[in-house]
């Protein structure tokens, strides 16, 4: 949340190649650090830094991204870097985790390290060589604050995109409390949940670059109608996995809304592209929170759906609202 604005800003006149690889050298070596942590202390502040580069990283590669491809395959192409990320979350934490408790955490770290500092090298020997714009400043970055397009689109992602998250955050406690699954089959379901996203990234796209807008406000509606479901889905685990699937198909609003950020972010892309990543870290703090407090509340685990669908819903009135004042806009 902290490091893709204040990045996109400060860096405003390097070139993307460049900072990718800054960015992700940075990355390796913090995770370096981790790995040779002495105490809880230092880890808590390395762990902070070594996720400073992550959301403008992600943001300047889909900027990259895009820009090799035709204007009408932009939404697929970002969805290409961001299945980057869904396959890591499906493979990688559990890899990663497994090898913590076979050699130890440290080792886990020291792999990520070295794959972190693999990627630096392959976007140094692969990625294009762009030239800085002479007419780019930390100001014209901060000129997308001033857009209100940019808020509402920011805006449809932190509210609408909560949904899921109040659901993943507490799949574990539901399926193991409601659905009484064994513990062994909590990972599956979570792969399942990945390989949702995964699909989401790979089927979505392909609607997005012919209705852009319309493809987001679809995806809340889905999102709102799968998360709705999840209390009777839960009490089955085939049922649960399913819906979970069907829900993680919904992740796509990154995607989508990514690229509508470049269409309303004028000269400011890269803080625009940075602060999608913010928007959904605000999701991921939001909606767990209050899912949070309905299950405090007594309303028990399955509830975190019907409070994901409330914000899914939210999110949808937001996108009305940003798809009426677009269409008098002529954005």
């Amino acid at each position: 949340v902290v490091g893709a604005p204040v990045i996109a800003v400060l860096s405003a006149r390097m070139t993307r190649r460049t900072l990718l690889i800054a960015l992700m050298g940075f990355f390796a070596l913090m995770n370096g650090l981790s790995g040779l942590a002495p105490d809880y202390h230092t880890m808590l502040v390395l762990r902070f830094l070594a996720g400073l580069p992550h959301g403008a990283y992600f943001g300047i590669a889909m900027l990259v991204a895009a820009s090799l491809v035709p204007t009408d395959k932009r939404t697929a192409a970002v969805g290409r870097v961001l299945l980057g990320l869904t396959i890591a979350t499906t493979i990688g934490v559990p890899l990663a985790n497994g090898v913590g408790q076979a050699i130890g955490w440290r080792w886990a770290f020291a792999i990520v390290a070295g794959l972190a500092l693999l990627t630096a090298i392959l976007v140094l020997l692969f990625a294009p060589r762009d030239v800085a714009n002479s007419n780019a400043s930390p100001l014209r970055e901060l000129s997308a604050l001033g857009r209100k397009h940019v808020w509402l689109t920011l805006a449809i992602g932190a509210i609408g995109f909560g949904g899921l998250f109040s659901v993943y955050t507490y799949l574990a406690s539901t399926m193991l409390a409601v659905t009484h699954t064994s513990p062994a089959l909590v990972p599956v379901t979570l792969c399942v949940f990945g390989a949702g996203l995964t699909a989401g990234n790979i089927i979505v796209p392909r609607f997005a670059d012919r209705a852009l807008m319309a493809t987001a406000g679809g995806l809340l509606l889905w999102s709102a109608a799968t998360l709705a479901l999840y209390p009777l889905a839960a009490l089955n685990f085939w049922t649960l996995s399913a819906d979970v699937f069907l829900i993680g198909l919904g992740g796509a609003l990154a995607t989508v809304l990514q690229t509508r950020l470049m269409d309303v972010a004028g000269e400011a892309q890269s803080l625009a592209a940075s602060l999608n990543h913010s928007a959904f870290n605000t999701a991921n703090a939001l909606g767990p929170w209050l899912g949070g407090m309905a299950v405090a509340a007594g309303y028990g685990w399955t509830s975190t759906g019907l409070v994901g669908a409330g914000l899914a819903l939210a999110g949808f009135v937001v996108w009305a609202v940003a798809a009426a004042l677009a269409k008098r806009d002529g954005i």
